[in-house]
Parts: C-alpha cells; structure tokens; sequence
C-alpha cells in the first residue's frame, strides 16, 4: 500500500505498514525515523538580496546603451554629459529596486501557518512536543480548538469535525470518520477518513496516525506549487521591453548613418562620434522608467484609497489588460457565512424572513432548532459548527436569544451529532414534560418519521412523504443545505438511539453561503467590460452551480466540470476545452493552476482571487493575483499582486478601470518624451544632411529631456480616469505599444515639433552668430514639447476634455517655463543673448505645434 492511499486502507492495514502499536512510538524509533524521513518543516524558497535587486534596474537595453554612451563619453572628455547621464540612471535604479525589494514571504506565512505543539501518544503516554518534531508513525491526539500540524490517517473518531476551508475552499465543517474508502481518484475534501496539515477540529475529538510530514504533506505539496509557479512579466513589461530593444535598435542605425556622413565630410573622428553620442542621448528618453515608476506609484496610492492595495507595482497596468477572473467561491463571491434562505413548515415552502412566531409551528420549528444546537453568539464572537450558527442566527433575527431560551428549557441529556448516523438528539424540559429533539439529514430522518406536527399529531401520509422528498430534491438543486427537524415526547430522564424513532415531524430548513450584495453588479460590470468571470472552487458542483446561476457567471449548467474530470484531461485537451466551462468545482491547487495556465495559452491575462492557502499557488502564476485583505492568509496575500481591503469583489472592478486609465495615461506619456525627442532628432538629421553647425549641444539635449520633459510627462500620467475606457474590451497583450497608429502619431507631431525648430534654428543663424541659432533651436524645442504637453493628455482635444480638468499639467509647463526663461537670462548651459525679437519668435513657434495638433483632434476625431 501506497502511504498516499491510506484513505483506501483499514486502519490494521496503516498500522502494520508503519510499523506502529496503540502505545505509540518508543524513543529509538522516533529518532530513527527523524533520520528517514527529516522533520516536520517546509522548505524555504531562495530569495534575492537587494544587491542582486539593485543590479536588474540595469539590464534594460536602453540604460545599457546609456551606460555606455555616459562611459564613451567621459573617454572623450565630455565628464558633464556623462555625469548626468550616470545620476539619472542610478536614481532610477535606486527607485526600482524601492518598489521591488520586498522579498517574497508566501513560504515564511506557509510555515507561520503549521501548529506551534502537537499532542501525540508515545509510549503510552500522550506528550505534548513542537510540531517539527512530530514524525511518519506518531499518533495525533486530536480535541476541538487543535491545529492540525500533519497529514494523517483518522483511527478513532468521536463526533469528529474539521475545517479544511483553506486548502479546499469549503466553508462547512467536515466530518470525519474511521472507515476506509474504496473509491480511487476522489477529491482532497471527500477524504473523510484522512486530517490534514493546515487545518483545525471544529468539534469532537478523536486520534490519527501520521502519513505525511513537511514538503509530503498536502499543504507542502502547495508549497512547491508556490516555489515553482511562474510569475509572468505584466504586459507593459512585454511592451517595455520590446518596444526598447526596437528603439536601441533604431537608434544604433540612425547614430551609424550620421557618423559615416560626417566622415564621408572630413569631419573629426572625435567630433563625429560626439555627434553621434549626442543624437543617442537625444533619442533616448533618459527618464522614460524613472516617469513610468512614479505614475505607476502614483497609481497604486490612489487605488489603496479605494480599498485595492497593490503590491507589485507593475501588476497596476496589467488590470486593463484583464480578460478573464477565475474566482473563488468561498469567501470572494459568497460571504462565507452560513445563512438560513427557505423553510418548509405546515406543507408550505417560506423564505426565512416570512416567518411568523405567533403561530406555534412557526415557533415550535424556530425553539427546537436552538435547542437541539451547540453553538452561540457571545458579544458578536459566533462559536460553533455554521450549521448550527445560522439556527442561531435566524433565532437572533426573531429577537430570540439561544442562551435564555436553554436556560428556560433545561437540557436533561443528549446524543452528539454523529457523522455516522447525520443525526443529532437532546432531551429538553419543556414545560411539565421532556421532549427529545432530532435533527440531521432529511434521507436519513424520513424512515424514522411516523407522524407530521398538526393539532391532533396525525400519521403521516404517503402524499406528505413524497412531498418532503421533493422538497428537499427542489433545495438540494438550488444548492442549499437541508436539515429535517424532528421532536416525541419521552417519558424518562434519559436517551438512546433505540430513542431515534416513531418521530414527529415539524419542517425542513434549508441554508446557503450566499453571494455577497455586490457580487452579481460586479460580474455584470465584467461582462459589459469584455471580462469573463469564472468561478473555482473546493465545493461541490451543485452549490457551485447554484451560486454561479444566482449572480450571472452562468447560464447552462452544461458549463461547470469538477475536477476529477479535470484530472482526466491532458493539459492540450484542457485547453481546447477550457473556454467551454464558467466553473469548476472540486478542484486541487494543481487543478487551479493548470486552470489559469491554459487561459494564458489562450493568450488571456488572467486575475485570479482567492483567500485560502490552497489559492496561492494560482494566485502566482496569474499575470494578476488578488487576496482578500479581511479573510484572506497571510499565504494568499504574499502571493498575491493586489490584496483587497474590503474583501469585496466589486473592488477589482474599479481596480481594472484603474488600471486601464493608468495604462492609457502611461501610453501617452511616452507618446509626448518620444514625439518631442522625434522632433529632436529631425532636427539634428537635417542639420547633418545640409551641412549645417549642431543645431544643439549635448547639455541642451540633457536639459530638455531630463528636467523639463520629466514634469510634464508625470502630470499627463496623473490625468484623471476616463469611464469611457470601461466600455472599450481588454487590450490585446500581444498589441506592441509602438504600433502603426501609435507610431504615425509620434511622427506627425514629432514632424510639426521639428519644423517649427528649424525655423528658429534658420531664423538665429540669418543673425550670422551660431550661438544664437543653437540658443534659438534649444529654447523652441524645449517651449514647444512644454507646451505640447496639452496635447498628449488625451486622445480627445482640449475643448472636449476640459482646459483645466488637469491642474498637475499647468503646474508642470509652469515650472518647466521659468527654469528655461531663467536659463536664458542667467546664461547657463552654454546659450547666447536673446533681443526681444528672437523671444517673441520662440514663443509664437513653440505655440504653433499645439494649434496644429488641436485642430487635427477636432477634425479627426468628432
């Protein structure tokens, strides 16, 4: 026998095979099983340090080709060129290597989670011992209130009960049992024989022998999940990348044609590199990343407020990219908290609010249902099974309190709940009599029921059985939860299950995990946006279907599988077949992973939210992991990308029109550095072309691009959010951000940007003093990409957006307006005196771009 089938085997069968007695190990055999299989811990994943953080913010190809332009120049003398190259690139990295030094925790809050002690039986005694030490062979002692700090098989069970909500997503209590289970291949949470690592007993007590210890135990099975899931670069990461290694590219082409031009000319080696060195730096937004960074920061502030905390920075533009939510259930859509929906009383079907104590049915059903019950509610803390919490809770709605109602009904004696029999009995005093009170599953009740509670207690009829049965068919299909509640009168002071017959019966109640209010308006919003909302779960396909049918995420039951299907299919056939499905029920961790990878074969940017351990591992490998900030493990969180504050769904829609408007913001940020350098590099081609003197200096160029351009780019990245880009669908990943369009838009207004500074560049020369041509050219490229600042803050023109809708973009062209005025009269930098006229004509050129450009907006795009 396979230890990974205990399940199947009977307890003799484990035992033997361990090697174990009911006295428990001695101490030679602990020690030597500490040597074959090692101790009760998980593994720790390696983790980068910030050095190794701090040299990543180097390998981008266009810092490289900095770095080296900055290193060519000081060889050739220029050191305060290089010097400013050199301190805009380290500021970048310093501020890269800020957002990105959290190292990861997932495995750390893995451990965090495993219980502190565990009570085991060794010889014969029941010792208490550190979890890590807990081997292969050692017998669990298992009470209410246990974290359970190892896999194992249960060999003694009394009225056992165990949440395993964070590895399988299933909110009810399980019960659990001795017996072996013959079936193969079944899900984790229908292992009703087996305790597992991470979970915790609800109710009873019982023993289990340990199996699984460490990375072999199923929530370590998680852990190298986690340690090996990928995480995928965001789609503006992709777009970054590609579109710098095309413009190095470009760049490298155009700087090779002009150097070969001027030595074709007889210009000096020298001169012609510097040149050359000059036009890169032109060319290449220097704070492009720096600029990118900040808005993205700027961005996740602003989210926060709205209950979206982001951890990876880039994971903020990746949200407009979203086109598919895989959600857990549990928790994310539901509220996770067990909730009475419908009543079947005196042969009628009544939603719980619809209940009326002053009939005595009504009320009869309501006092029994609390008193048969363990649970209460002491200052808001809810104790107990959910089962019997929303008795209690449907009681505290009617004004009942379960505490008083006991206390007037004194309870005389009892038979627990028994996962064996699904049945529950206490024997309370009501009035001069005792009434013993049943309650459980409605299969198992029925055989047992011999009258229906009226005035004169008449058998029940064949009709009213069938009745009942259909009912409970109708509840169960709608996912609901059914308990049959049952009283006799008894003549004595105590019960037994012989007692469990010739019963009475009141009525069904039946109960949910109900969707959360919002759940259904933020899957609708999804829709409208182009996003496919799907659900995965832990919990079983009917109550899954049944949530999903409630809130829109489906129409056709036809669209859930479980995951013992899943299981059946390769991964080729998962995804031919995955856009077929809206939700998967009793899924694994691996189920879920493989779930999001075939969406992102599909070439989906895939969200996935959770709040259980068992989430974390899909919640890594999806471009967008979201965590449930209230419920959600420290597991989830730390595997996460975005944690929710408010645990609400409807808060990852605002997240994706963030995100989408952040990335729209982002995108024309770089169209103004990029059209403003293009106008840039025009010049200096024309200026090489025709054999004309530098039309800049290198300091101009730096000037331009590192303080005057940064300003107006971060305010256009802080343009407020446009709710017109929520009716538009998810962007294709794979859609380069230098596209045609994108490209043809860089290059008209880089073209216009161009030519007015020519026409300065001709007007300073015509004064036949070079120093006031190269002034004239720098001070109208640099006003005019100020000014055309306005331009880029959207696609729409000024007259429809709103002049000043965006005050960041006037503070920034004010700031950059008076340090070039200040430049030019102080004459730093290396320009030349200005008279009036030469002032007047910068300004009018430099206004020329944005007249231009607004009436093609107007023209275009009405």
């Amino acid at each position: 026998m396979n230890l990974t089938e205990s399940y199947r085997a009977s307890i003799q069968e484990v035992m033997r095979q361990l090697d174990v007695t009911q006295q428990g190990l001695t101490d030679y055999e602990v020690r030597s099983r500490h040597k074959k299989y090692g101790y009760n811990e998980l593994k720790e994943g390696k983790q980068k340090n910030i050095i190794h953080v701090l040299l990543e913010q180097f390998q981008d190809f266009l810092v490289l080709i900095l770095i080296a332009a900055a290193l060519i120049s000081i060889f050739l003398g220029d050191v305060g060129s290089s010097f400013v190259i050199l301190v805009v690139i380290a500021l970048n990295a310093i501020l890269g290597t800020v957002q990105h030094v959290r190292a990861e925790k997932s495995l750390n809050s893995l451990k965090a989670m495993s219980a502190p002690v565990s009570k085991v039986k060794r010889g014969g005694e029941i010792v208490e011992i550190p979890s890590r030490e807990v081997v292969v062979g050692d017998l669990l002692i298992l009470e209410t209130g246990d974290f359970i700090s190892a896999d194992g098989r249960i060999i003694e069970s009394h009225s056992l009960q165990l949440n395993e909500s964070s590895l399988t997503g299933e909110s009810l209590a399980i019960d659990k049992n001795a017996n072996s289970i013959q079936e193969t291949d079944i899900a984790l949470g229908d292992k009703r024989n087996m305790v597992f690592s991470g979970s915790f007993v609800t109710s009873g007590r019982g023993q289990a022998i340990v199996t699984s210890i460490g990375m072999s135990t199923e929530i370590g099975k998680i852990a190298n999940l986690l340690e090996n899931a990928q995480e995928k670069k965001t789609p503006l990461q992709v777009s970054l990348d590609r579109f710098g290694k095309r413009l190095a590219l470009g760049i490298i082409i155009i700087c090779l044609i002009i150097f070969g031009l001027d030595l074709i000319r007889g210009r000096e080696l020298v001169d012609s590199f510097m040149f050359a060195v000059s036009l890169a730096v032109a060319a290449i937004p220097e704070a492009l990343s720096s600029i990118v960074t900040i808005v993205l920061a700027v961005g996740t502030q602003n989210m926060a407020k709205e209950n979206a905390i982001i951890r990876k920075l880039y994971a903020v533009e990746s949200l407009g990219s979203v086109s598919i939510i895989c959600s857990d259930k549990t928790g994310t859509l539901t509220q996770n908290k067990m909730t009475v929906q419908e009543l079947y009383i005196e042969e009628q079907v009544l939603p719980s609010n619809q209940l009326q104590l002053e009939n005595p049915q009504h009320k009869k059903l309501l006092n029994f249902a609390m008193l048969c019950n363990d649970s209460v509610i002491v200052e808001d803390k809810q104790m107990g099974d959910p089962t019997e919490l929303a008795l209690v809770k449907l009681g505290r709605t009617f004004h009942l309190n379960e505490q008083v109602l006991r206390g007037l009904h004194h309870r005389v004696g009892e038979i627990p709940f028994d996962s064996t029999r699904k049945l529950m009995s206490t024997l309370n005093q009501i009035g001069n009599h005792s009434v013993m009170i049943t309650k459980g599953a409605v299969d198992v009740l029925l055989p047992r029921i011999s009258r229906i509670d009226s005035s004169d207690r008449s058998a029940i009829t064949k009709q009213q059985l069938e009745r009942i049965k259909q009912v409970n068919q109708d509840f169960s299909n709608a996912g609901l939860r059914v308990i049959a509640i049952t009283y006799k009168d008894v003549f004595s002071s105590t019960i037994s299950e012989k007692d469990e017959q010739d019963l009475i019966f009141i009525g069904l109640i039946a109960m949910m995990d109900p969707p959360r209010e919002e759940s259904a308006q933020a899957v609708a919003d999804c829709i409208k946006a182009g996003i496919k909302p799907v659900m995965i779960t832990g919990d079983h396909k009917i109550t899954a279907v049944a949530i999903a049918k409630q809130i829109g995420i489906l129409k056709d039951p036809t669209e859930a599988i479980e995951g013992t299907e899943i299981e059946k299919l390769s991964d080729r056939e998962l995804k031919v077949l995955v856009e077929k499905y809206s939700v998967y029920a009793r899924v694994t961790p691996e189920h879920k992973i493989r779930i999001v990878k075939a969406w992102q074969e599909k070439g989906h940017v895939v969200a996935m939210t959770g709040d259980g351990v068992n989430d974390a591992p899909a919640l890594k490998q999806a471009e967008i992991g979201v965590a449930m900030g209230k419920s959600g493990t420290e597991v989830a969180k730390d595997a996460s990308a975005m944690i929710l504050t408010d645990d609400n769904f409807s808060t990852i829609v605002k997240s994706i029109s963030n995100g989408r408007s952040i990335y729209a913001n982002i995108k024309n940020a770089i169209k103004f550095l990029l059209s403003g350098n293009a106008g840039a590099i025009i010049v200096v081609l024309y200026a090489t072309l025709f054999a004309l003197p530098a039309p800049f200096l290198p300091i101009h160029l730096l000037f331009i691009n590192l303080l005057t351009d940064s300003l107006p780019a971060i305010a256009i990245g802080l343009e407020p959010h446009n709710k017109k880009l929520m009716k538009d669908k998810p962007r294709n990943i794979n859609e380069p951000l230098l596209n045609k369009s994108f490209v043809s838009q860089i290059g008209f207004e880089g073209a216009v940007i161009g030519a007015v500074t020519i026409i300065a560049f001709h007007i300073g020369l015509s004064s036949g003093d070079t120093g006031v041509a190269t002034t004239m050219a720098f001070a109208t490229l640099c006003l005019s990409r100020l000014i055309h600042g306005f331009n880029c803050r959207s696609e729409e023109s000024l007259l429809k957006l709103g002049i000043f809708s965006n005050l960041s973009v006037w503070i920034a062209f004010l700031i950059g307006f008076s340090l070039l005025n200040f430049v030019l009269i102080t004459g730093f930098f290396e320009v030349a005196d200005l008279n009036d006229f030469q002032y007047l004509t910068i300004y009018g050129l430099s206004l020329v771009p944005l007249i231009m450009i607004q009436l093609e907006k107007l023209l275009t795009k009405v």
